[in-house]
Formats: C-alpha cells, structure tokens, sequence
C-alpha cells in the first residue's frame, strides 16, 4: 500500500494520521463535509431539539411514577456527563439514578466531581466496582495483542453493566452524555475499533489472556444495540444535542456551582485513558485524540482553527508528566516498566489480525442509522 504524503484539512485539523481520511481539490477533508452535510441534520440545539427535549422528559416522567427514579444516567466525573446530570435536574426535574463504574482507573478528580455533584443535587448514586483481577489480564492481553484499541476493557464495563442493570431493574430510559457539540468528528475505525465485536475480543482473549472471566460484563453490539433498544424497547437519549451546550461555558458553570474540576483534556478523567490516549496512541501510533477533540470544536464553533494548531505544537502530556503516568499504569498492571517499554516497541497489529465482524458491524450500522438514526461515534 502506498503511503500518503503528509497533509491536514484546511477547516480542520484532521491529518493523514487517519488512515481513512481524504481530501477534496481544496484540500477539505471528508471530516468537514461529513459535519456539513450528515452531522448538522441530526442536531436539534434550537427551537425544535427543546420541544422534542421536553417531550422525553414528559416520557421519563411518566414512566417514573411510582419508581424511585425516572431513568438512569452513566457519570464518569468529566464535562459531559456532569453538565447532563447538571441539566436536567435542575432545569427539567427529572430523578435519576447516577450509574458509576469503578474499572480500577478513576483519578481523585473524578471522585470529587461525581461526589459534589451527587450531594449538592441530592440524587441517588450506585457504584459498581469491577472485578480488578479480571479486568487487569484483559488489559494486559490487549497490550499484548499489538492493537491500538487498548480502552475496550474499560468501555466495555462501563456500557455492560450499565445496560444490564437497567435490563434487571425495568428501565426504560437511559440518559447518555454523547454529544454533537465535541464528539462530532469520528475517530478513525483502524484507530478505534468496534469494542463490541465479541469474535474479536474473545480471539484477543484466547491468545492473549490467561485467566477465565467469570464475572467482567461483557456485552455485545447485538445485546445492547438490538435486544435492548429494539426487542425490549430500551431508549438511549443524548440530551445535550437538543440544547445549546458550550463546553467551555458548561464547566465554569459547574466550578461555580459545584467547585467542580476540570481535566486538561477530553477523557482524562480515567488515569488509564490519560495515559492511553495522552502518551501511548500518539507515541506507537502516531495517533493525537486532540486532532478529532479539537475538530469537533472548530466544526461546532468552539474554538479557532489557529487555537488548536497551536496547542498541537505541544504534547498531550508532558514529558516528565507521561514518564510518571507510565510508570504508574506498570506498577498497577502488575509488570515491569520494561515490560511495558516492550509492548511499546512490538510490531504493530489492527484489528484485521485478528478475527472480526466487521462486514456485520457495517451492516448494522447501516441498519441502526436507517431506524434510529444512530451512527459509529456515539455523538448521535
């Protein structure tokens, strides 16, 4: 295959770095028309996106007579999640149950965040803590398979246990903090594959892993994506695309609120993802999460085309900072940083070296965009 020459969007900051990007005679990326011409269609941040926001709270509310609470939400302590969680208490009085889960990563802030927010709203909150013997081997057999999609241990957790509950618990409604407003750039499918696709992880697993997984909460695209939302008429609603939500503007209105903390970037509420994505994606991939963060922004107008080629003129992490987080992510993985050192420098593998659906997940997903609207990304 013959590999491109060097070349970023002129509206963007997305680079061949994406190994599926490509450009237009003027040198626009697929990234900036696919916001253009498929994104803005399914963003309802004015007039219509608040009746049809109010429409789902009245559904919520409905079906939350006589329970303890409406729905449930996710909250992982970063600027989503919080400002949801915010929202629609506050402005729309719904009664939700706050869903956690501890995967062995949360950082002190996290903590302090889901923890202000709970107590000064008065919400109920559940924590489920994962098996750390279980979720520790499989990822360690994802650093070992070569692959760059290291987070799924931890996505994984966080969607199947979330979506189980609500299954064993009755509850129809499931608040997601996904949003348009910073997630509107995908990222690149050989960067971030499928987490879901089970042919993949179970083969990752049989060569890579080496203890049995009695209890980490699996959970298939087929389980969560059709049985739930299809066959048991579970809703996922992402509230923040039908309300004007700027994130700059959200999280100096939660310091102000709740002291809340902000992260330096997206995601690092996770000291496993602060190290995946602020050191080891860019490091052995070549791979910087802030090109499609700072995309999204400039897309949605948050931020100035010069802002972020400037801040991508430095590391994700410092230095001194990323030798400490890797350091850190050894020791509570149990090996040796050398050993870690070594899964750094190993040949490159994707997810087409191992077993896959991919042919199905790309049917799905057409099959889910065409009824539900929904799309690769989580953003819609």
């Amino acid at each position: 295959m013959k590999k491109k020459s060097y070349q970023v969007c002129t509206k963007t900051v997305m680079d061949t770095s994406d190994p599926s990007i490509f450009f237009d005679g003027d040198g626009v990326s697929n990234h900036y028309w696919d916001f253009q011409n498929t994104v803005k269609a399914n963003w309802y941040k004015g007039t219509e996106g608040r009746i049809r926001l109010e429409q789902m709270v009245d559904e919520m509310k409905t079906n939350g007579r006589g329970r303890d609470f409406d729905c449930i939400m996710g909250m992982s302590g970063g600027a989503d999640s919080s400002y949801m969680l915010h929202s629609m208490v506050t402005e729309f009085g719904l009664r939700p149950l706050v869903f956690h889960v501890d995967a062995g990563w949360n950082s002190e802030v996290a903590v302090n965040n889901i923890n202000v927010l709970v107590d000064k709203l008065g919400v109920d909150l559940y924590t489920e803590v994962i098996n750390w013997d279980e979720m520790r081997d499989f990822q360690l057999a994802m650093f070992k398979s070569g692959v760059p999609h290291l987070d799924i241990p931890q996505d994984m957790a966080f969607i199947g246990v979330l979506y189980k509950f609500a299954e064993k618990h009755g509850i129809k409604h499931i608040l997601n903090g996904g949003n348009i407003s910073t997630e509107c750039v995908a990222t690149p499918l050989e960067i971030l594959y499928w987490g879901t696709d089970m042919v993949q992880v179970r083969d990752i697993l049989r060569q890579h892993g080496t203890r049995p997984m009695r209890t980490y909460p699996f959970s298939s695209i087929w389980y969560h994506k059709f049985y739930l939302r299809l066959l048991r008429g579970v809703k996922v609603f992402k509230p923040l695309n039908y309300m004007p939500y700027i994130k700059k503007d959200a999280m100096n209105e939660l310091e102000n609120i709740y002291g809340w903390k902000p992260y330096p970037q997206k995601h690092f509420e996770s000291r496993f993802t602060r190290f995946f994505e602020g050191f080891w994606l860019p490091e052995r991939f070549g791979f910087d999460m802030r090109r499609r963060e700072f995309s999204s922004l400039i897309l949605t107008e948050q931020m100035s085309r010069e802002e972020a080629l400037a801040l991508l003129e430095q590391p994700s992490l410092p230095p001194d900072i990323a030798e400490q987080e890797f350091n850190f992510v050894a020791s509570k993985l149990g090996i040796s940083s050398d050993e870690l050192r070594g899964y750094l420098k190993m040949p490159k593998k994707y997810y087409s070296d191992y077993r896959n659906q991919r042919y199905l997940f790309t049917l799905g997903e057409r099959v889910l965009n065409l009824f539900t609207g929904a799309r690769r990304g989580g953003a819609y």
